[in-house]
């Protein structure tokens, strides 16, 4: 982060000019600083939603939205879902580099030493409800860790706050699992440390002690590579969540709670879930002409899940992986002509040829084929978000560490416009 120059702000009104700062990143837009403005203008800025504020500076994410760049730590997203695993992806998220052999071993293998629960948390699941939503569940059992690992509370102390990443990003697909099993009456099951991060979930998932389970390849490394797209996208909502309550001090068990329950939003994590709930909708490929119709019309409020999106202003980088591995799963699990599957390939087809979507950049984003993909994959839909927030874990551990050892780190107090009453009385003959 250098200095570029200066910005000249005019208060106007007869009020003296003030020269901010501007500061210059590695990439992307440059910034002005204004955090001497209320000192020198007793003025703040009004920016609803933070959409135009840089809330922290971070080397972990960028995104170039209309130029459709994903880049972790420097590398374009699609070679890392290609040439990597998920938790060589993880290393990186946390260190800054890919591993060596040795490195991605002594990883792999402290991942899984802390996959398991403690039995007392085990019983934690039967506090709720059999049909209670899974994110509810893991927003309850994240949290509660902290009751567990008291010794590694100095968030100070680099070596501990390794120690509850680590922890976080073994747990979550065996509290993730859990909770599923849980809804469906199902006994848990345990962690296996011959498999690896996307087969042992699998098996956490779909096995019984009744019979053997062998993961598919090709659905593990649909799985990784769900994981890798989804495991950081810079500041957004969960992420800012997770800074702002790790930026009091508080533990990241914590902190990553906050972040399940931020990722709960509709609004957020819950696109895919909404895409195959758009599916199922439509209903029949006889129907489609409909729906686009309605889409199109701009006095219905109608709109088509899984096109476009907030921040890709071009398409998104990750949605030619996803719809790579959508087909490759499709393929080998022999569901081309299965009907919802058959309808959301025809729904994709005509909204890539429409001049509508085209002139609009309404491609479909990776929610669309990731849904797609998870249904095949025998994955509920009320578990989508659940798998979305085991993917995201590593990128909000990344970035709360990466806050706490900023020398600039401060505790969050966004300002407000006050729009309430002005100062008055309390009425004497009330």
């Amino acid at each position: 982060m250098a200095q570029k120059g200066t910005a000249t702000l005019n208060l106007g009104k007869g009020g003296e000019s003030i020269e901010l700062p501007i500061l210059s990143g590695t990439m992307g837009p440059d910034v002005v600083d204004i955090r001497t403005l209320h000192a020198k203008s007793g003025m703040f800025t009004y920016d609803p939603g933070y959409l135009s504020t840089a809330s922290s500076r971070s080397e972990i994410t960028f995104i170039n939205g209309a130029k459709g760049v994903l880049l972790y730590r420097g590398y374009p997203i699609e070679q890392l879902a290609s040439q990597c695993d998920f938790t060589e992806v993880c290393f990186l998220l946390m260190n800054g580099e890919l591993p060596s052999v040795d490195q991605k071993l002594a990883f792999d293998n402290a991942i899984k030493g802390h996959s398991m629960l403690h039995e007392q948390l085990v019983k934690f699941y039967t506090g709720f409800r059999r049909d209670a939503h899974p994110m509810a569940v893991m927003v309850g059992v994240v949290g509660a860790l902290s009751a567990f690992y008291h010794e590694a509370m100095d968030i100070s102390d680099a070596s501990h706050r390794e120690l509850s990443a680590l922890r976080l990003i073994a747990k979550l697909p065996t509290i993730a699992a859990m909770a599923y099993k849980y809804s469906i009456g199902q006994p848990f099951v345990y962690p296996c440390n011959d498999l690896s991060y996307s087969e042992n979930f699998l098996r956490m998932m779909f096995a019984v002690p009744t019979e053997e389970y062998t993961p598919n390849p090709v659905i593990v490394r649909a799985l990784d590579r769900i994981l890798i797209l989804h495991a950081d996208h810079e500041q957004n909502a969960s992420t800012s969540t997770v800074r702002l309550a790790g930026s009091s001090g508080a533990n990241p068990f914590a902190c990553i709670s906050a972040g399940i329950a931020c990722l709960w939003g509709p609004a957020h994590g819950g696109a895919n879930e909404a895409c195959l709930n758009m599916l199922e909708e439509i209903g029949d490929v006889s129907r489609i002409d409909e729906y686009i119709e309605r889409a199109k019309d701009k006095d219905d409020s109608y709109r088509l899940m899984g096109f476009g999106h907030r921040v890709y202003k071009n398409f998104d980088p990750r949605a030619n992986l996803m719809r790579e591995t959508c087909h490759e799963v499709l393929n080998e699990l022999g569901l081309q002509n299965d009907p919802l599957f058959k309808l959301a390939l025809e729904l994709e087809r005509i909204a890539l040829e429409d001049e509508y979507f085209i002139s609009k950049k309404l491609y479909p984003n990776v929610d669309y084929y990731s849904g797609i993909v998870q249904r095949a994959l025998g994955i509920p839909t009320i578990m989508f978000t659940a798998i979305f927030a085991m993917a995201r874990t590593v990128g909000w551990v990344a970035q709360w560490s990466e806050m706490i050892s900023d020398p600039e780190y401060r505790i969050g107090r966004p300002r407000q416009l006050y729009t309430g009453a002005t100062l008055r009385d309390v009425p004497s003959d009330r």
